[in-house]
């Protein structure tokens, strides 16, 4: 069935090449999404490779990525090539960036030295209701967006 997944994949970048458009694979955690094929960004990284399309890319959640398999970065390196968007949510909680264990100023600062250019989403919830929430909300991100630059 993997090849089949491949072939699968491939067809839809032939359709969606010539309109500049891309698919992402996006790895789901073991834990909120039990017994789903697709849970680690290596196995995503291979499955773009093998489908060898600039319309196949991964979607990194950060979020599930902590859970299933810590190593943000090396994997971000290992990756590189195919990730085509980065989603944010810290862990535990899926809530804004530094109400977890996840380092988003170190995150950020890599993916930028790196150069990437591409889209990083916000998927997460409040860690407060309301107004508070919200302030929290641009305040956390203030923070860990307050790497300098080289």
């Amino acid at each position: 069935w993997m090849i089949e997944m491949i072939d699968a994949l491939k067809k839809a970048s032939e359709i969606l090449e010539p309109h500049s458009l891309t698919m992402v694979l996006e790895p789901l955690n073991f834990r909120d999404h039990p017994g789903l094929f697709l849970n680690k960004i290596p196995q995503a990284y291979q499955i773009c490779q093998a489908v060898g399309s600039p319309s196949c890319k991964i979607l990194d959640d950060l979020y599930h990525q902590q859970i299933h398999e810590g190593n943000l970065i090396p994997n971000i390196d290992l990756a590189w090539e195919e990730i085509g968007y980065f989603q944010v949510g810290d862990n535990p909680g899926r809530k804004e960036p530094t109400t977890g264990e996840i380092n988003y100023l170190n995150v950020f600062k890599h993916i930028h030295d790196k150069g990437f250019t591409g889209i990083v989403g916000m998927e997460h919830g409040n860690s407060m209701p309301g107004k508070e929430g919200e302030v929290a909300l641009i305040e956390a991100y203030a923070a860990v967006d307050s790497f300098s630059v080289d």
